[in-house]
This record gives C-alpha cells, structure tokens and sequence, in this order.
C-alpha cells in the first residue's frame, strides 16, 4: 500500500471513532504520557493542538502549564514551510483557527521560542509503525522541524491503536519518533 492509500484508510478508521470513543482514549493516552520520566523531566515542551479525530491534547497542554513547565504550540508558516514553537500564556486564548483551521497562535500572541529550547515535541501524525516511523499529512513540516532541536530532545507521538500499522514507508528525510503511547500501551522506539 504507497503512502496516499495508507494514509486515506488510517484517516478513514480515526474518523469513524466516535467523539465519546476519541475523549476516552485520549484520556487513557494522556494518563500514561503524563506519568513517563521524559515527561516529568521536560521543562519545556511543544504540543500540537488536536484537530479532526487527533488524540486530543488540551488536557496536557493546561496541566503542563499548571505544572509549570513552558509550553508551545507550533505557528505553520506555509510560505517558509516550517513551523515555529510559540510560548503559550494563556490556552486556548492565545490561539484562533490559522493554517488549515487548526488553532495557532493569534500574531499578537505570537511568542517564537528556538527549537533547540524543546526538551519535549508531542507530534501528531496519521499513521505509525513500532519503530516508530511515521506517516504524517504529507506536507513535511515535522520532518524539517525535528531535526532542528537537540539531540537529547525526546520526539513522541500519542496514537490511537487503529493508528499503528504492521510498516510505514520512510525515507531519508522522514523523523521516526522515539516513543509511542496510545490508549493500551507504551512504545520505546529507539532506545
């Protein structure tokens, strides 16, 4: 199955779950995101904001920020084809439906932090294999992104089960994640 066809069925499946089922799996996603070391030991971190059936990731964002820990969440700059981490002061009040109708920060909330700065990146993504390979919505900004940060930043990705598929194509360019926490489990990638 090439990438298109992958990609179509996985977001078929995600968004037959219904919004009960994506509220109680993220719950259960975010339990045990919450409770691993690399977590407790990011002081700051970047977190996509959840869009159409995405493990929903606004519970972590207010309880990292009521931890403490710094938070961003990525500005899409589609003209330079990167994103940028914005600090958060307030969620969701800082952010307003930007690139695609996924929340971003508002410009005069716009709060660049440098991806070296990230202890932590939770990224999204549409597919993924044990390995941690990841097929994300084809545009490549996490791909480019990724390897701007440094190299003891950990990169993990919530999923869903019906999101983990036997392989994903990866190329030289493509960021495979370092863990894997879905609703039944934990996955070390790399380490």
């Amino acid at each position: 199955m090439n990438k298109s066809e992958l990609r179509k069925n996985v977001l078929k499946v995600r968004g037959s779950l219904s919004p009960e089922e994506v509220a109680a799996r993220s719950r259960r996603i975010m339990e045990r995101l919450t409770s691993l070391e690399e977590y407790h030991r990011a002081k700051t971190l970047m977190a996509y904001v959840d869009f159409r059936n995405e493990v929903k990731t606004g519970d972590l964002i207010v309880e990292s920020m009521a931890r403490g820990k710094r938070v961003a969440v990525p500005l899409t700059d589609v003209a330079g084809k990167r994103l940028v981490p914005s600090l958060l002061l307030d969620f969701p009040g800082d952010l307003a439906p930007g690139t695609w109708g996924i929340l971003e920060p508002r410009p005069e909330c716009l709060r660049p932090l440098e991806p070296q700065e990230l202890d932590l990146v939770v990224v999204p993504g549409v597919a993924f294999d044990l390995q941690g390979n990841r097929l994300g919505y084809g545009g490549g900004f996490y791909d480019r992104f990724l390897p701007r940060t440094r190299p003891d930043t950990v990169w993990l990705a919530p999923a869903f089960e019906v999101q983990l598929v036997p392989a994903v194509y990866h190329g030289p360019h493509d960021c495979p994640v370092h863990i894997l926490v879905t609703e039944e489990r934990v996955v070390y990638t790399r380490w």
